[in-house]
C-alpha cells in the first residue's frame, strides 16, 4: 500500500498529511457530537459518562484501526 497518513508514535497513530488531519478531526468532531446527544438524554453525571465513554471506545478502536492500515512501515 501507497497510503501514508499516519505515523506510529508508541501506542498512538499521529496524523502526518491532510487526509490523516481531517481523519483525527472527524472523530474528535463525532465525539463531542455523541457527548451532546447522550448527555441531553441522560439523568445524571455517571449516565453520561458511562455512555459516552462506550462511544469513546468505539470511535478510539476506529481511528486506530484506520491509523494501522494507513500508516508507514519503518
Amino acid at each position: 500500500m501507497d497510503f501514508h497518513w499516519f505515523r506510529r508514535k508508541g501506542w498512538f497513530y499521529l496524523p502526518v498529511s491532510w487526509i490523516g488531519w481531517a481523519t483525527l478531526l472527524s472523530a474528535f468532531v463525532y465525539v463531542v457530537y455523541k457527548f451532546r446527544v447522550i448527555d441531553s438524554d441522560s439523568h445524571s453525571v455517571s449516565d453520561t459518562l458511562i455512555n459516552w465513554g462506550f462511544q469513546l471506545l468505539l470511535t478510539g478502536a476506529v481511528y486506530t484501526f484506520i491509523g494501522y492500515w494507513a500508516s508507514r512501515t519503518t
